[in-house]
């Protein structure tokens, strides 16, 4: 009887699709690395390019990203685990259209077995042809994005892909390209990916050269002589509570006056003149070439108002001879001579000091600059609603307005300013004090 040979040939990697994701060598001599974070979990569902996990080495973060698409089976490590190049990470269930790719990463269920009635033989696929042409296409999946069909499709024509015209997502190389790249195809055929297409260029307007003149140009001189000024600052916070409830109670006076609306304002200006009397250094000017110090006898107390021009500083005169009620008058009448454009020459001269409210735009602190040859100005920041503690140690609601001062440093030192500004902010904490002016 005949010995009949018999001759099976077993592909387990048709019959079952999972493999073995293998840590490539990521260079510089780098042997394994530790797991510091899995950016996905068994069960998961991935696509070519999706990011694995992150690893780290004594030299470099590496994150890993996905040569399949397919379902994660298994993770090989935990967090903080060692991995060591050459051997899994993680097995897929890849589906068909990788199954029949050849890699020299792949787990041992893809070996070819062949097997007959002599000795079996195993042949790995991963010894499969020569190391230049291993280390030839571990560089081309480094530098170059594709799918392991498209490789297969490369590696059969013998097409270096990075010589290959891509038009997939992020600059992936499809299988279009390739078989243009052959003329397989016509040219054209692969529609680049949106992500590819040049973006239109937007024409950029040409430089716009304009000459100063105007208020802006005004301010340009104050601000470049403000500037050979040393200034320091001074801020603190002032709780205005009782302020809005004196102003409420007057509010009625103020429209009997032709104040239709009655701000803080008049308020700041009064007190500043009154801290002015007792400390007048601050409104005083000074001569440079002859070093001497001028004292002002009359507060012209200089307000910042913005107008359709830009930023104007006119003063209201004589502050120290007025109420608050006549003071939020002549205040109110420089704001509309200011807006309609009508601010005369004499409404700026004869400035002593400075005050702007920031507040109404926004903000809180801030550095004002001195207009010389005044020796002092002041910000009031907005007021803002805050938790306080009061003298039972109870929580309350505060309105908190805050201050910035700067002065000239060459005349005035901090503890005069601070002298100043606590006596500034008494009055307006205290607001039945104006009653004795």
């Amino acid at each position: 009887m005949c010995k009949t040979n018999l001759r099976r040939l077993h592909l387990t990697s048709i019959l079952d699709k999972r493999v073995a994701f293998k840590l490539s060598d990521i260079g510089e001599g780098i042997r394994e690395v530790t797991i510091k974070e899995w950016f996905v979990k068994e069960g998961d569902v991935v696509k070519q390019f999706d990011n694995l996990c992150e690893v780290q080495s004594d030299k470099a973060s590496v994150t890993i990203t996905s040569r399949y698409d397919g379902k994660i089976l298994k993770l090989h490590h935990k967090i903080d685990d060692m991995a060591k190049v050459g051997e899994p990470l993680l097995d897929f269930d890849v589906e068909d259209e990788d199954s029949d790719e050849e890699s020299p990463e792949t787990s041992p269920s893809e070996t070819q077995t062949i097997t007959t009635d002599s000795p079996k033989v195993d042949i790995d696929s991963s010894q499969a042809g020569s190391p230049t042409e291993v280390i030839s296409e571990e560089m081309t999946r480094n530098i170059t994005l594709a799918t392991p069909a498209v490789r297969r499709i490369a590696r059969e024509h013998k097409v270096d892909l990075s010589k290959v015209t891509a038009t997939g997502k992020g600059g992936r190389v499809l299988k279009g390209d390739v078989l243009e790249h052959l003329g397989m195809i016509p040219a054209g055929t692969t529609v680049p990916h949106p992500t590819l297409m040049p973006k239109p260029q937007v024409p950029v307007p040409a430089d716009r050269i304009e000459q100063l003149k105007g208020v802006p140009r005004v301010m340009f001189k104050a601000m470049t002589e403000s500037l050979k000024i040393p200034h320091f600052a001074y801020s603190d916070e002032i709780e205005m509570t009782r302020l809005m409830q004196f102003r409420d109670e007057i509010k009625g006076i103020a429209k009997e006056n032709g104040i239709s609306s009655l701000t803080f304002m008049p308020f700041c200006i009064k007190a500043a003149s009154i801290a002015l009397k007792k400390h007048p250094i601050l409104n005083s000017s000074l001569d440079v070439e002859k070093e001497v110090v001028i004292y002002k006898s009359a507060h012209n107390i200089s307000v910042a108002i913005d107008t359709p021009a830009g930023l104007v500083v006119p003063n209201i005169k004589n502050c120290q001879s007025k109420s608050i009620i006549e003071i939020a008058q002549d205040l109110n009448a420089i704001i509309d001579k200011g807006r309609k454009g009508s601010l005369a020459p004499s409404d700026f001269a004869g400035g002593t000091f400075s005050l702007s409210n920031i507040g109404v735009i926004g903000g809180t602190y801030t550095h004002p600059c001195i207009m010389a040859p005044q020796v002092a100005i002041g910000a009031m920041g907005r007021t803002k609603v805050v938790p306080r503690f009061n003298d039972k140690d109870e929580v309350i609601k505060a309105h908190i307005m805050s201050v910035s001062w700067c002065a000239d440093h060459r005349v005035i030192d901090g503890v005069t300013m601070a002298k100043f500004s606590n006596m500034w902010k008494n009055y307006l904490e205290n607001p039945a004090l104006f009653l004795l002016h």
